[in-house]
């Protein structure tokens, strides 16, 4: 027994573990026993941590997509759109524009996936360095390299991570989304796409804009919340500027009540009056609270109306600025000179022929 235990000692130290001494009371090997940990208990502790981690990682992952899915079909983040002020009463708000779903589709999935890969990233890394603890190998020169890899590739790809860094605080953020109209600087269009590098425009000629998400340093939405439709009307210097207002008030009130856009004017129109005082005309402004990306139907209808009910209340436009004189001809150059003949020996005169 004695001769047992001090062997159990040699074999597998002072502190024997569970399954070196398992190995020892069945097999009374101390050969066995002392190589049981390696051929036994380090592949069993890497199966048990890639285990656990793509246990954990199937259940993060679970966990995101449930989330995700709740968040695209239900009305998290989803802009809102109020009733209509301005004494209207009554009434609910214009319904959402068709393409709020797919874009409450887009940025769940989009928040989904970056969500899903920081996790992989995350669990697989912690158990890529715990097992490299287990199998014995020193942790620091390799953190060091690593360290070392990690700024050289910051440096090189800093315009690429500078872009998905960019990409991902604009999804979380909402700032835009597919169906926006959107101010990007370099372009202004519908937005088509949203991701994490590159975000995709398409203007009003049809043009497609591809715009790296790290260039965009300013961004001007007009499709959240409520949008103005401002138009600015010229009159003449010689029209009523009071009866000029009371008109366009009345029509701005009646589109306001009896049109086909009634429902997505959101406040009682507004005449602020004189706008700019020129020489050709004096500008009256007139400003409506719509719903997002209405204001431009809103306006059309506006002008349609406003030329009509002016020129009915004989207030004349301003006739506009004499066209441009052409421009001035070209001086006249000198006269072309005669082409001189070229020179060169006089012919020798004929000879003379003697009288008969």
């Amino acid at each position: 027994m004695i001769l047992s235990a001090e062997t159990l000692t040699s074999a597998c130290g002072q502190d024997p573990g569970w399954l070196c001494r398992t190995v020892f009371d069945i097999t009374h090997s101390a050969y066995l026993a002392s190589g049981s940990s390696v051929i036994l208990g380090i592949p069993a502790k890497i199966i048990l941590i890639l285990a656990l981690s793509f246990l954990a990682r199937w259940l993060l992952n679970r966990v995101i997509t449930r989330v995700v899915r709740r968040a695209a079909t239900g009305q998290v983040g989803m802009p809102r759109f109020g009733g209509r002020g301005g004494g209207r009463g009554g009434g609910g708000g214009p319904t959402p524009p068709p393409y709020v779903p797919e874009r409450m589709r887009q940025r769940s999935e989009t928040v989904g996936s970056v969500l899903r890969s920081i996790v992989t990233f995350t669990v697989f890394g912690i158990a890529f360095v715990t097992i490299l603890g287990t199998l014995g190998i020193n942790l620091a020169p390799l953190v060091a390299s690593a360290g070392v890899i990690g700024i050289a590739i910051a440096f090189g790809a800093q315009t690429l991570v500078r872009d998905f860094l960019t990409g991902i605080f604009m999804i979380l953020e909402d700032q835009y989304g597919v169906g926006d109209v959107v101010d990007a600087g370099p372009a202004t269009g519908t937005v088509e796409a949203v991701g994490l590098r590159t975000t995709r425009l398409r203007d009003v000629t049809g043009a497609v804009w591809h715009l790296r998400n790290g260039t965009i340093n300013r961004i001007g939405n007009m499709s959240q919340g409520w949008a103005r439709a401002v138009l600015d009307v010229p009159v003449d210097h010689g029209a009523d500027i009071g009866q000029a207002r009371r008109v366009i008030a009345e029509v701005a009130d009646d589109v306001w009540r009896n049109s086909a856009v009634s429902a997505d004017i959101l406040a009682e129109p507004e005449v602020w009056g004189v706008e700019q005082l020129t020489a050709d005309a004096v500008t009256m402004r007139l400003v409506v609270k719509t719903a997002p990306l209405r204001q431009w139907e809103v306006a059309r209808l506006l002008r349609e109306r406003l030329k009509v009910a002016l020129d009915a209340a004989g207030i004349d436009f301003p006739q506009g600025a004499p066209a441009p004189a052409p421009p001035p001809l070209a001086p006249p150059g000198p006269p072309a000179a005669a082409p001189v003949p070229p020179t060169g020996p006089e012919p020798a005169p004929p000879p003379v022929q003697p009288a008969p």
